[in-house]
C-alpha cells in the first residue's frame, strides 16, 4: 500500500485534481438524504470531495489515518477532520446520518472492511445512507491495456470492494441497498508503464511465463505513459433500517 503521508504533496494533482473532487462529489450528493446535515468523509484523504460537498446546510467531517492526509485536508475544512481507525470509529451511536468511503475498501482486507461495515451501521442515524464505490477494478474502459490483460482475468483475485461482498457485508447489520450512481474519475486513466508495474501483484497467482507475456505486451503498447480513457467508478447508497 501507498505511503500516505509521502504520498499527500501531490495526491490530488496525479488524480485530477478539482475536476475529478467535484464528479465524485455530485454523484455522492445525489445519493444522500435531503435531511443528511452531518456527513463522514471515511478515508477522506486531503479533503477535496469533502470540500465539495460541504453546504450551509450540510457538515462533512474528514476522518483518515494519515496525518499527512490531514493536514491538508485541515486547510480546506476548516478543521473539522480527525485521525482515526476506521475499524473502530470513534464517534457515537447514530451520530451521523451518512458515511461516505470512495476508493477505500479496496485498499483493505476484507476483514477491515467488515469492521468499517459493522462501525458505520453503529453510527449512523436510522434512515442514514452509507454510500461507497465498488467494484474500482473493473472502472476502466475497453483499451489496448484491458486487452493486453485479459489472459491474467481467470488470476485475479477477489477484490475486497467487490459489490457482492459489499452487500453481504452491509445486509448483516440492516443496510439494504437503495440506490447507485456513477461518476468520470477525471484524470485516472489507466498507462501501460503503470499497469505493467502492478501486474505481479494483482495477478499474483497467474504463472510467471503469463505474467511474463502480457508485461511484454503491454511494454509493446504506443505511447506507454499516455493514460487511456478516463475510468468510470460505481457508487451504491445502503440505508439503514429506520
Amino acid at each position: 500500500m501507498l505511503d500516505y503521508d509521502d504520498e499527500a504533496a501531490h495526491y490530488d494533482r496525479t488524480r485530477g485534481g478539482r475536476p475529478r473532487a467535484l464528479a465524485a462529489a455530485s454523484a455522492i450528493s445525489g445519493l444522500l438524504p435531503a435531511r443528511a446535515s452531518i456527513v463522514l468523509d471515511l478515508g477522506g484523504g486531503t479533503g477535496a470531495v469533502a470540500t465539495e460537498l460541504t453546504t450551509p446546510e450540510r457538515t462533512v467531517l474528514v476522518a483518515d489515518a494519515s496525518v499527512g492526509m490531514l493536514r491538508l485536508a485541515a486547510k480546506r475544512v476548516d478543521g473539522r477532520c480527525a485521525q482515526v481507525d476506521a475499524t473502530v470509529m470513534p464517534f457515537r451511536d447514530a451520530s451521523v446520518d451518512a458515511v461516505v468511503c470512495v476508493w477505500l475498501f479496496h485498499l483493505l482486507t476484507e476483514s477491515d472492511v467488515a469492521a468499517i461495515v459493522a462501525a458505520t451501521a453503529r453510527v449512523l442515524r436510522s434512515g442514514g445512507v452509507l454510500v461507497t464505490t465498488v467494484d474500482k477494478r473493473d472502472a476502466s474502459p475497453s483499451t489496448d491495456i484491458a486487452t493486453a490483460l485479459a489472459p491474467l482475468r481467470p488470476y485475479r483475485s477477489t477484490a475486497t470492494d467487490a459489490t457482492a461482498t459489499i452487500d453481504a457485508l452491509t445486509a448483516r447489520h440492516g443496510l439494504r441497498r437503495t440506490g447507485t450512481a456513477t461518476f468520470t474519475g477525471v484524470g485516472q486513466g489507466w498507462t501501460p508503464l503503470g499497469i505493467i508495474d502492478d501486474v505481479d501483484g494483482r495477478y499474483s497467482a497467474a504463472p510467471d511465463s503469463m505474467r511474463s507475456a502480457v508485461i511484454r505486451a503491454l511494454s509493446g503498447l504506443p505511447d506507454p505513459e499516455r493514460p487511456r480513457a478516463d475510468p468510470v467508478y460505481t457508487l451504491v447508497r445502503y440505508t439503514k433500517d429506520v
